[in-house]
C-alpha cells in the first residue's frame, strides 16, 4: 500500500470457533485461542504504529474462519467488491464487512456461480492478478473484470499451485519487487516487476503486508525477513502460529485502505 494517505484497517476478532476452521493443504492441528487472541491484538498494534487506524469488528462465534477479513472483499479506491468465498461455510462472513465498507465505498458483489477470496486477488498498480485455485473461480474473475472496466483496472488471471491461494505464493513488498514462492506461481505472469524469492526452507514465506515503505511479515520465516532487510525493506514481524494453522497469513487479518478515496 502506497504511503502518504490516511488508512483504514479493518481487522476482526478470533472467533472461538477457530479450531473447526476449513482447511485445504495443512493437517489440522490443536489451536491455541488465548494466543491467537493474543497474537491477533499484537498484529493490530503492528497496524497501529504504521499508521492504520483500526476497526474491529465483533468476533463471530458461529464463524470459525472469520478473522480472515480479507477473503470478504476487495477494496479499491473507487470501489469495494464483496466476494462470495469459496468455501460455502464462509459466505455469512462477508454480511458484517459489507456492512463496515459501506460507510467508506460504494459495494459491488460478485454473485454465484463466481467463487472468489481476496486472498486470490493480488492488486499492482491498475493490474489485479487473480488466482485460479480451489476457492476462486473463472466465473467470478470474469465478472471482476466486467465491474472493473469502467474504473480502469485490468484483470490477469493466474494459476495457482500447491497452495491455498495466490498470496499464498506472492505478494508486493515495494513499488517494483514482488516477494514470490516460483513454486507456487510463475514469475512470467507479473511482466515488468522485480522479484525476491522466499528461501528454499520457508515454502510459504511469500506473505507480507506492504505499507509504504515497511512490510508487517510472520516471524516463522526469518531467513526470508533477513534477505528483505538487507534489500532494504524495514521488516516488522509478528507472531502467527496460530492463524497459521488456520492457513492464515499477514495479509488475511486485515483489509487496508485509504480513507476518503
Amino acid at each position: 500500500m502506497p504511503s502518504g494517505a490516511v488508512r483504514v484497517a479493518v481487522t476482526r476478532r478470533i472467533s472461538p470457533a477457530m479450531q473447526r476452521c476449513e482447511l485445504t493443504h495443512l493437517r489440522r492441528s490443536p489451536i491455541d485461542i488465548d494466543l491467537a487472541r493474543e497474537q491477533h491484538r499484537a498484529y493490530e498494534q503492528v497496524l497501529r504504529k504504521l499508521g492504520c487506524r483500526i476497526e474491529s469488528l465483533p468476533e463471530a462465534p458461529e464463524l470459525a474462519d472469520s478473522v480472515f477479513v480479507e477473503d470478504t472483499a476487495i477494496v479499491l479506491d473507487e470501489l469495494a467488491i464483496i466476494t462470495r468465498p469459496g468455501a460455502s461455510s464462509r459466505r455469512a462472513e462477508t454480511s458484517a464487512v459489507a456492512g463496515a465498507l459501506g460507510r467508506y465505498r460504494k459495494l459491488a458483489r460478485i454473485e454465484a456461480p463466481g467463487m472468489l477470496d481476496g486472498g486470490d486477488v493480488l492488486r499492482v498498480g491498475r493490474t489485479l492478478y487473480v488466482g485460479t485455485s480451489s476457492r476462486s473461480n473463472r466465473a467470478a474473475i470474469e465478472q471482476l473484470a466486467t465491474l472493473l472496466m469502467p474504473v480502469g483496472y485490468r484483470v490477469q488471471p493466474v494459476e495457482v499451485r500447491g497452495c491455498l491461494h495466490l498470496k499464498s505464493a506472492v505478494t508486493q513488498v515495494a513499488t517494483d519487487r514482488l516477494l514470490i514462492n516460483p513454486r507456487y506461481a510463475d514469475r512470467d505472469a507479473f511482466a515488468g516487476m522485480q522479484f525476491i524469492e522466499v528461501d528454499e526452507t520457508e515454502p510459504s514465506g511469500a506473505n507480507a503486508v506492504w505499507i509504504g515503505s515497511d512490510v508487517i511479515y510472520s516471524a516463522s520465516h526469518p531467513r526470508t525477513a533477513d534477505a528483505l532487510r538487507r534489500l532494504g525493506i524495514r521488516v516488522h514481524t509478528v507472531e502467527m502460529s496460530e492463524t497459521e494453522k488456520a492457513e492464515g497469513g499477514v495479509t488475511c487479518c486485515s483489509l487496508l485502505f485509504c480513507e476518503g478515496r
